[in-house]
């Protein structure tokens, strides 16, 4: 992961808060100063933050930690889509449903029926008047979209990442119930208290919520890497070991062969011998 420089959240935007009139008091560790009626986020804080959440995330992607991404806002849709499928974890982008964690089997039971409805050849469909098979169709595409980003999550996730947590307020609260940690970008109109690892910055920013979103991907992308790298290495090293070994074996027989035959020819057979 490239370390993200003081001047590429410069940049992005990422020091541009609220209007004033709109800031939350718990955030006042995080704001610069005030100019123009509007707050300026402090962004050493920021990426001191980020990097305390980088540590985080890394220590659970060692221990195969599985992530959700949260961003169901227009700006950050398209970005956590995008970033979530790069790194291989779930994603929600569209509305958040109530009760995707804390009512999770509900959620298991929405997409089992999900899956039956997109199987091809499915007995579901046998035996339907076409008005019912327009109905299923509905259905189907209606699971789909609120699933899409979720369909392969077996179990509830390590962590949840969030763009906007004032936004996602149902999703912190939920997360908050069950004990997940959070990761979340947060602006000055927002709470930090409730989220384990805040990020300060400004959530409204395309450039900023893609510059944020990348470093997150790319720290979990290389610790997979790493992990596959150390067990190729490792069957790698167990593979010569294992043809060391076998070519010792042989050797081995190869020497007691030769011994077993010179014996044969040096020793005198004892039945001449005897008859001399």
């Amino acid at each position: 992961m490239e370390k993200i420089k003081f001047e590429d959240l410069l940049g992005s935007g990422a020091h541009f808060g609220h209007v004033t009139r709109k800031w939350n008091p718990n955030y006042k560790p995080y704001i610069l100063m005030e100019k123009n009626g509007v707050h300026i986020i402090n962004l050493d804080e920021t990426i001191r933050h980020l990097y305390r959440a980088v540590d985080f995330i890394q220590e659970k992607a060692k221990k195969k930690g599985e992530f959700l991404f949260v961003g169901t806002k227009k700006q950050a849709r398209d970005i956590v889509q995008q970033e979530a499928d790069r790194c291989s974890m779930f994603y929600v982008v569209e509305r958040w449903l109530g009760g995707t964690l804390t009512n999770f089997t509900t959620i298991k039971k929405s997409i089992k029926r999900l899956n039956l409805l997109e199987k091809e050849g499915s007995q579901i469909y046998e035996n339907q008047t076409k008005k019912e098979i327009q109905m299923l169709n509905r259905e189907r595409i209606k699971l789909s979209d609120q699933h899409r980003g979720i369909k392969d999550m077996r179990r509830l996730p390590d962590a949840v990442i969030i763009v906007d947590a004032s936004l996602e307020t149902t999703a912190v609260k939920e997360a908050s119930v069950l004990g997940i940690p959070i990761i979340a970008i947060v602006d000055s109109n927002t709470d930090p208290t409730p989220i384990q690892y805040p990020i300060p910055a400004n959530d409204d920013s395309i450039r900023t919520i893609q510059l944020i979103m990348n470093v997150v991907a790319d720290t979990i992308m290389e610790v997979s890497a790493k992990k596959a790298n150390n067990s190729d290495d490792k069957d790698t090293k167990d593979a010569i070991v294992n043809v060391s070994k076998t070519e010792e074996v042989a050797t081995k027989e190869t020497a007691l062969e030769e011994i077993s035959k010179k014996e044969k020819v040096e020793k005198p057979d004892e039945k001449l011998e005897e008859t001399k």
